[in-house]
C-alpha cells in the first residue's frame, strides 16, 4: 500500500475561539492531503481526465493542536473499491507521536469532461496500492 505524507503547521486563522485548530480547518488539511497524494502518484493522463470529489468524511477527533503546532498528515487507501467510490484512510500526528484526528474519507472517481462517475478500475488503484512513484 502506498502511504503518503505532509506536514501542516496550525497557523493564527486556523485557530477557534478555544485556541485551537477549528474542526472545518481539519476538512481543508483532509482535502489537500488527499489531492496531494492524488497528484503525487496518479500519472499525468489520469489526472488529465480523470477528478476524484468527496462523498463523505467520517472524522474523530482525538486530541487539540495549538497555534505554531505541526503535524504529519498520513493517507492511504485500502481495500477494493466500491463502483466509482473508493475509501481512503488518513490520520494527523503530533510530534508527541499521538494520533490527534484519524478519519475515513470516501472519493467518487469522475471523468473530468463529463462531470460522470466512473468505476475505480484497476488502473485507477494500482498508482495507491504500490510503493512505487510513478
Amino acid at each position: 500500500m502506498n502511504r503518503f505524507s505532509l506536514p501542516f503547521t496550525a497557523r493564527a486563522e486556523d485557530i477557534d475561539e478555544l485556541g485551537h485548530v477549528n474542526n472545518a480547518v481539519w476538512v481543508q488539511w483532509v482535502q489537500t492531503l488527499s489531492v496531494s497524494h492524488w497528484q503525487a502518484v496518479a500519472p499525468p493522463e489520469h489526472q488529465a481526465a480523470h477528478v476524484w470529489v468527496v462523498v463523505r468524511h467520517e472524522i474523530d477527533y482525538r486530541g487539540n493542536v495549538g497555534l505554531g503546532e505541526t503535524v504529519t498528515g498520513e493517507t492511504w487507501v485500502e481495500g477494493e473499491p466500491q463502483g466509482a467510490r473508493y475509501a481512503r484512510a488518513i490520520r494527523f500526528t503530533g510530534a508527541d507521536g499521538r494520533v490527534k484526528v484519524a478519519a475515513v474519507s470516501t472519493w467518487a472517481l469522475l471523468d473530468r469532461a463529463t462531470g460522470r462517475p466512473l468505476r475505480v478500475r484497476p488502473e485507477f488503484a494500482a498508482p495507491f496500492l504500490t510503493t512505487e512513484a510513478r
